[in-house]
């Protein structure tokens, strides 16, 4: 079993080859290496937009909502109590959402205003996390304080402790528009979550927003959090064959299903890069080994006569060529590891050298590239690289082992 491999390494380190047959063989190398490590970076960052969409942007916009056909709900806490025995359902908590218009030097500007309840919130949303207790706090204790994004914040060159006024259009029956309501809040904290939504969004408390809703009512729809975000479609329709409101039902992916599709569709092209980039880079083990079969013409011709099969020719051929997909492979994988685990620090530290954003965050639902290394992507690529430096190593470790000692002699 050792002496294949001793050849291989012999032949390597030859003297007898030539300059141009070394950079050859070093290019595929370096070629396989490349293309693993640029393999793992792009994998490891549609990871990181998967694992953003999933605990982040998801943890502020609802799995599932249920929404008053008109008006408001009836009852709630019977929809609440209903889907919380469902095993998928992770907690539920009323809303009641509007359409609000907040005026700007010049213009107005549009947002979505969610009117929560502060006990129950926390346990359907991620809102708790990206502003500081303090201001939570504040939150629970103004029943007419305002939550506003960072980005709105900003936009409106508003702080905390600034009073702020929404018009909220009312529509009557048969979709006539009557007198908008104004609010007058008080922000008393700005959430940063660090996408799109913190241009969007604001929060207000439930009985503000039954107030400005003109509902007789206590909430106009009921948010569903999960513990799989993805049985989102199928929890939904179990949840609502229970509850006997009359509601519209929407889901996540319906609304910003989008973006995961995204995210798997550039996921797939990814993988059949891989396959693409590979084999092209193998191509050089093909053609350095085709060349190294010629130089060893002699050696071959002594070696058969000395009694070897033709299985050791091919088994000493093939390990010639696996070493550099093997090599190449391990280091490449090695970088791509490294580099896509420093991969965020690198690019924010670039953003703020160079004063620019790479995912400006009023467009995005996220506003940097994230990063999440995982060992099945590893082990995968690695895995494919090494196997197609063997497969290019079978065509010309067959041609050796088919040379006679005459036909090797001649140099035919």
């Amino acid at each position: 079993m050792n002496l294949p491999f001793l050849l291989a390494r012999r032949f390597r380190k030859s003297r007898e080859k030539t300059r141009y047959l070394s950079f050859i063989s070093a290019s595929s190398t370096i070629g396989i290496g490349l293309a693993c490590a640029i393999l793992i970076i792009l994998l490891s960052v549609m990871n990181g937009f998967q694992k953003a969409l999933e605990t982040d942007f998801l943890s502020m916009v609802p799995h599932v909502e249920y929404q008053a056909a008109q008006g408001g709900l009836q009852d709630w806490r019977e929809i609440v109590r209903v889907a919380e025995q469902h095993p998928g359902v992770k907690a539920a908590a009323p809303a009641i959402k509007l359409s609000a218009m907040v005026q700007e030097p010049g213009r107005f500007r549009g947002i979505q205003l969610r009117a929560i309840d502060t006990n129950l919130e926390p346990a359907v949303s991620g809102i708790t996390r990206y502003l500081p207790a303090a201001a939570w706090q504040d939150f629970i204790e103004n029943p007419d304080g305002i939550l506003l994004g960072k980005g709105l914040a900003d936009a409106l060159q508003l702080r905390v402790g600034d009073r702020i006024n929404l018009i909220i259009p009312q529509l009557q029956q048969g979709n006539a528009l009557s007198a908008p309501q104004r609010i007058n809040a008080e922000v008393v904290g700005i959430f940063a979550m660090g996408g799109e939504l913190d241009f969007q969004q604001a929060y207000i408390h439930l009985a503000a927003g039954q107030k400005a809703a003109r509902i007789d009512t206590e909430a106009a729809s009921v948010r569903l959090a999960l513990h799989n975000v993805y049985a989102a479609p199928a929890v939904a329709r179990e949840v609502a064959s229970e509850v006997r409101e009359y509601a519209f039902i929407h889901d996540w992916t319906r609304t910003e299903g989008h973006l995961y599709r995204d995210i798997q569709l550039v996921r797939t092209i990814m993988y059949l890069v891989l396959v693409l980039v590979l084999a092209v880079a193998s191509f050089n083990i093909v053609s350095t080994l085709i060349m190294v079969v010629r130089e060893k013409q002699s050696s071959i011709a002594i070696l058969r006569t000395m009694g070897a099969s033709p299985k050791l020719i091919v088994a000493t051929f093939v390990y010639q060529g696996s070493l550099n997909g093997v090599i190449g492979a391990l280091f490449g994988s090695l970088i791509g590891t490294i580099a896509a685990a420093l991969l965020p620090d690198l690019l924010g530290w670039l953003e703020q050298a160079l004063s620019f954003s790479l995912l400006p965050a009023e467009l995005y639902f996220i506003s940097s590239i994230p990063s999440d290394v995982l060992v099945r992507d590893v082990v995968l690529v690695t895995g494919v690289a090494i196997a197609t430096s063997v497969l290019a190593t079978l065509y010309p470790a067959w041609q050796a082992a088919k040379l006679t000692p005459v036909q090797a002699l001649r140099g035919q």
